[in-house]
């Protein structure tokens, strides 16, 4: 029975460190199916046409000094 609970323990360890990089593994693979799709979303979608609308630069401020250099 001692044996038993020893073999269990170790396996509950065990767990315990593995458990977080097989979250993070599987995390990191929603990631990378996500990309992927993004990328394929973006390789599949029309061109732009000349006639589109363009988002307008926002104009640059002039920087102005801080009073913490003076």
């Amino acid at each position: 029975m001692n044996t038993f609970l020893s073999y269990l323990a170790i396996s509950a360890l065990f767990a315990l460190v593995l458990l977080p990089a097989l979250v993070g593994f599987a995390r990191e693979r929603r990631i990378d199916r996500a990309l992927r799709e993004a990328q394929r979303g973006r390789e599949t979608a029309p061109p732009e046409t000349a006639g589109a609308a363009r988002p307008v630069p926002a104009a640059r401020r002039p920087h102005l000094r801080s009073w913490a250099r003076v």
